[in-house]
């Protein structure tokens, strides 16, 4: 009794500092993201809370749900406008990543990210259709408070919508990747200068993006390598780098966002973000869907190969087959003194 009272009392609290730890990254990440705000102080073109929230259901389930909403109620209760308002806004922040979580596993995703079914689905399911809900559900709140006009609903609800899906195809890759990352043995010199030389020019393709001159579209070629080299571990984190450099550059208002309009500078932020989130994740998909293919055929090839070895020197002991398809050696004796082959269920 007293053991299993044990057991319950250490589950409880780990479910309790689980809840805190997402409250935590919730509310610290929302900090960070609220740095490049565009309307009224908590609209920003990159929510990574909302990443954080789907990351964390996809790995621990919906019981940390109450993670998602304490540290949205924490962000938003110092913004206001008021306690009703925050907490409908705190309820389409919990909602809207329950949404997503709830049609990724309906739709068979898996957390690995190694089909090309699983990107597409975190892009339009995850983050296109999930965030729909936070979207509408905050900027109609901050409508029917008082705080923006009528006029000013759509555009803020088109950057509430782009911000939580980019969080979600930026944000939520990344911490799949971290999940199951893990250093592999012998690795080649080479190959963690190769690391080191797409890092180096990562931070020197961001330097260029904040810089005056309009040239966003370098980072895709970092993107391809990545992708191509490292697959998914590398394409993630450097789609992060390279739409929080456009994202400062939007902020700055420099490059191809100087001197233009709020609207032309969201249309321009965001579309090159989505690009670049598709590039990476679609792209990475592909090559770690090759590659598993490759060895599917290499696996095959030798299996085959040993077979025919084995017949060839005679070795029938040996010749055993899956079920499915062809008769054990046991099966074909029995065939050959004519007895019936017994049958499997």
């Amino acid at each position: 009794m007293a053991v299993a009272r044990y057991e319950r009392l250490r589950r409880s609290g780990l479910a309790a500092l689980e809840i805190c730890v997402i409250a935590a990254l919730y509310y610290g990440s929302a900090k960070v993201g609220l740095l490049q705000q565009l309307v009224r102080g908590q609209v920003t073109p990159l929510w990574p809370p909302s990443g954080i929230a789907v990351a964390s259901l996809l790995l621990r389930g919906p019981r940390v749900w109450p993670g998602i909403a304490l540290g949205a109620f924490l962000t938003n209760v110092s913004l206001g406008p008021s306690l009703p308002a925050v907490l409908a806004i705190v309820a389409g922040n919990t909602v809207a990543p329950l949404c997503s979580y709830a049609l990724l596993r309906r739709a068979g995703f898996r957390n690995a990210l190694n089909r090309l079914r699983d990107a597409l689905a975190l892009i339009f399911l995850g983050a296109l259709t999930g965030m729909l809900v936070s979207a509408t559900t905050g900027s109609a709140t901050l409508v029917l408070a008082d705080v923006l006009g009528t006029d000013d609903f759509w555009p803020t609800w088109s950057v509430w919508w782009t911000g939580d899906a980019m969080g979600v195809m930026v944000v939520t890759p990344v911490l799949l990747v971290l999940r199951s990352a893990h250093l592999l043995r012998d690795t080649p010199l080479s190959r963690w200068a190769e690391g080191l030389l797409l890092v180096a020019a990562t931070a020197s393709i961001g330097v260029i993006e904040t810089g005056p001159a309009p040239l966003l579209f370098l980072g895709f070629p970092l993107l391809i390598w990545a992708a191509f080299r490292f697959q998914l571990a590398g394409a993630a984190p450097c789609a992060l780098a390279v739409s929080t450099f456009a994202i400062i550059a939007a902020g700055q208002e420099s490059g191809p966002f100087s001197d233009k309009d709020l609207l032309t500078n969201m249309i321009t932020l965001q579309a090159f973000n989505g690009s670049a989130s598709l590039t990476a994740l679609l792209l990475g998909a592909v090559v770690c869907e090759r590659n598993q293919t490759q060895r599917e055929i290499a696996r095959a090839c030798g299996q085959l190969a040993e077979m025919v070895t084995k017949m060839a020197t005679g070795d029938r002991s040996l010749l055993t087959f899956e079920e499915g398809g062809k008769l054990t050696l046991e099966e074909s004796k029995k065939e050959e003194r004519g007895g019936p082959a017994p049958r499997r269920a």
